[in-house]
């Protein structure tokens, strides 16, 4: 008895030992705001600008000024974690405010903010009432201090975590208890390891080798590389890192500058660096780049290649940022467009899943679902014909550098007239040219094809050609290209106001065009007209004759042997089969040719559910009505035999009259046109809602897709495989989406975000 009271009162000791150890934020608390809060509280559209990523964004607190303001008529200061302040009194000074420190008898904000979350539960896998507002777009519902308790009065619904399945009562008390012992961040920054410290010196040598013409081509290669998480693809641990501009040289810490845009002047003395990207990573940021030796000498060989001389380093003035094919002219041409070429997936995706794409805004011009190939160089005259190349460059500026409000008008008519002068130079000169043949599309590695997929208000890439055949394809060739990228990446200041925002988007526009009508010479001349009237119906044909004044090519033949009825279709059907070594993504279940409509090598249960699956691919939502309840990126989480799954993504295509405006797509939109592309894997950053369904249930749940003519007969699929919100496994089945994309593409996973997730 003396024995087990002595054991009683130790182990009693021990408790209350542990109990009273500090909590550790590196160990204990970012593991729970990962789980629970960085799918919302990560990059430009956190709420209330409160990254819960890492802890600098922790400490650096909250803000009530957005990011992402399309409207604003003032340029806004920069907020970037870890380059615009260092301390959390730095961004006080910038208007941010602690969400961790005790004022006077009230507890820390987030401490408030969790018990209000804490304080209201609801009903398990049921709706949130119809009342709460939980849209990107909703009002500015951040709390201040000392202003929470009528805050909390009036947003009753607005605790952490907002909307969806509380925290555990376990990481609830460790949080809480946390912030009772004061809230100390211990986390230690991201650092290299010793030989990927190696492998970082070879290529900070390389960038900062002396000399005008290595300062062009590092010039060059940074504005081009600024955005992408890059990794040493030969290395076992795949850390992540970031190109630099610092003012001290290699060995020495990173003295960072931050310019509001990459191409802007850092000043005399500095140096290109790589860093370890610090943080949680996120899978809207997460653009991946791979370094590795072969890298590096395929860059000496396109770059140094052949003998070019640069005698001095243009500056960093505003027609140096406008036009950087003049800005680089000295740089061979061939090397910069194979150079983005070898990864035309990265470059695609900086513009498509960047920044720039966040908002409906943005996204207005392009159709939901479309293929990109690209002009082979051996067949582009600005990298083939000098003399041509003289005369296209000075027209290719970009508007954007200058944001007055009352210039707007003048300065899109400037720029728009430039592109379409040069819009007629180049049909021109290609009608002189031979026509074009297969051989005149790129097909040097499985970036050669690749499908985007609009979700309404977001965008994203993939290799290979996914889905159906689209209504249009782009033909991008170099100055497409490279013009694409930089007005929509290395030129676009988020923090910008209405006016430069505005000219960025407008300008896209005629990007957009300028593919479609590149694609049409590949069609035979007498079906070019039939092809704009159905891309451009109604208030298209309106915006052709305001902004896009160049005439269509209907002469020239086409070197390719298409029949007259449906070219396009037989144009892509011959892709499909003449590059189908580089067509990355087979897609039976949307293209499906035969009686078996699923992928090679799958097991029967699968192979069934695919087949089922097939069913509510490529139809239209005249025939198939649950379209209409479906939001933009559904994903279905098959539960196979053995404890395996698989992860399919529901894609709604929706059908516009043009896209040719940035504004009003509602009176352009034609829902009886609307399809499904269902594909394996995540192919979207922000699910909007999730489905969960054992394999020997596919067959049903596919007819009661089927059946769901109506709210009500959607409802009751939701109720039986919907994860809801409020289900009590909803971060469980959230973040295996992002473990899905671990097993299956371990480079490209990172946190998803859920501020899109749906109240269904």
């Amino acid at each position: 008895m003396f024995h087990r009271l002595v054991l009683f009162v130790c182990c009693l000791f021990a408790g209350s030992l542990h109990a009273a150890q500090p909590i550790s934020y590196s160990r204990d608390i970012q593991p729970i705001f990962t789980r629970n809060c960085v799918s919302c509280h990560a990059c430009y559209d956190a709420p209330c600008q409160l990254n819960l990523g890492s802890g600098e964004g922790v400490m650096r607190g909250a803000s009530q000024t957005p990011v992402y303001n399309g409207t604003r008529t003032k340029v806004q200061a920069t907020t970037r974690l870890y380059m615009d302040a260092h301390t959390p009194e730095a961004w006080q000074r910038k208007g941010f405010y602690s969400v961790l420190e005790q004022q006077s008898s009230q507890a820390a904000l987030m401490s408030r903010m969790l018990t209000l979350g804490h304080s209201q539960t609801f009903a398990a896998n049921q709706k949130l009432p119809d009342s709460l507002d939980i849209g990107i777009n909703r009002e500015n519902q951040c709390a201040l201090p000392s202003g929470f308790d009528a805050f909390a009065q009036k947003n009753p619904y607005s605790g952490m975590p907002f909307a969806v399945t509380g925290l555990q009562p376990e990481d609830y008390e460790k949080l809480q208890a946390w912030l009772a012992q004061g809230a100390v961040v211990d986390q230690e920054p991201v650092v290299a390891d010793a030989t990927e410290l190696k492998k970082i010196a070879v290529w900070e040598r390389f960038l900062n080798e002396p000399g005008a013409r290595q300062a062009l081509v590092s010039r060059w290669l940074y504005e081009h590389l600024f955005l992408a998480h890059l990794y040493f693809s030969d290395s076992e641990v795949k850390r992540f890192f970031q190109v630099v501009r610092s003012r001290t040289p290699s060995g020495q810490p990173v003295d960072l500058i931050a310019t509001r845009r990459p191409n802007e002047d850092p000043g005399s003395n500095f140096y290109y660096r790589i860093v370890p990207v610090q943080g949680v990573i996120v899978h809207k940021t997460h653009i991946t780049y791979a370094l590795s030796p072969a890298k590096l000498e395929r860059i000496k060989s396109l770059f140094y290649g052949t003998d070019w001389q640069a005698d001095a380093v243009p500056g960093y003035g505003i027609q140096r940022r406008a036009n950087p094919f003049e800005t680089f002219s000295a740089i061979p041409v061939l090397a910069r467009y194979q150079f983005m070429l070898d990864d035309a997936e990265y470059f695609t995706r900086t513009f498509i899943r960047g920044p720039v794409c966040r908002g409906q805004i943005a996204t207005d011009v392009i159709r939901d679902n479309f293929w990109v190939i690209y002009q082979d160089p051996a067949h582009d005259l600005f990298v083939t014909d000098a003399a041509y190349r003289a005369q296209a460059e000075p027209l290719l500026a970009m508007p954007g550098q200058l944001d007055g409000i009352s210039d707007l008008p003048g300065l899109w008519r400037s720029y728009r007239d430039k592109r379409n002068e040069y819009g007629e130079l180049r049909t021109d000169r290609y009608a002189e040219s031979p026509k074009p043949s297969w051989s005149h599309i790129w097909a040097g590695n499985d970036n050669a094809l690749l499908t985007i997929f609009r979700q309404h208000d977001s965008a994203s890439v993939r290799k290979g050609l996914v889905g159906e055949i689209p209504q249009t394809i782009w033909l991008m060739d170099y100055p497409l290209f490279e013009r694409t990228y930089y007005q929509l990446v290395v030129n676009f200041d988020v923090f910008g106001n209405v006016s430069h925002q505005a000219q960025t988007r407008l300008y896209f526009d005629l990007i957009r065009n300028g593919s479609e009508v590149n694609f049409l010479r590949l069609m035979p001349p007498d079906s070019r007209d039939a092809y704009i009237d159905d891309w451009y119906q109604d208030s298209g044909k309106l915006k052709w004759w305001l902004d896009y004044s160049v005439d269509i090519d209907t002469d020239t033949e086409t070197g390719l042997k298409l029949p007259e009825h449906d070219p396009k279709k037989a144009f892509a059907e011959k892709l499909l089969d003449r590059y189908g070594s580089l067509n990355a993504r087979p897609d039976p279940i949307n293209r499906c040719r035969s009686a078996y409509c699923y992928r090679d090598g799958l097991q029967p249960a699968q192979q069934d559910a695919e087949q089922a699956l097939s069913r509510l691919a490529s139809k239209p939502a005249a025939s198939l009505k649950v379209i209409d309840q479906l939001p933009e990126a559904t994903m279905i989480r098959v539960e196979l035999p053995g404890g395996q799954r698989e992860v399919y993504s529901m894609l709604r295509n929706r059908a516009h009259s043009n896209v040719a405006f940035m504004l009003g797509e509602e009176s352009r939109y034609q829902p009886a046109l609307d399809t499904l592309t269902v594909y394996p894997g995540v192919l979207s950053s922000y699910p909007n809602f999730m489905f969960n369904v054992p394999a020997a249930q596919v067959p049903e749940f596919v007819a009661a897709m089927e059946r769901a003519r109506d709210k009500a007969a959607f409802e009751r699929v939701v109720e039986r495989w919907g994860i809801r919100r409020t289900h009590p496994q909803f971060w469980f089945y959230f973040h295996d989406l992002t473990d899905y994309i671990q097993q299956t593409e371990p480079i490209e996973a990172g946190v998803l975000d859920m501020n899109r997730y749906e109240n269904l």
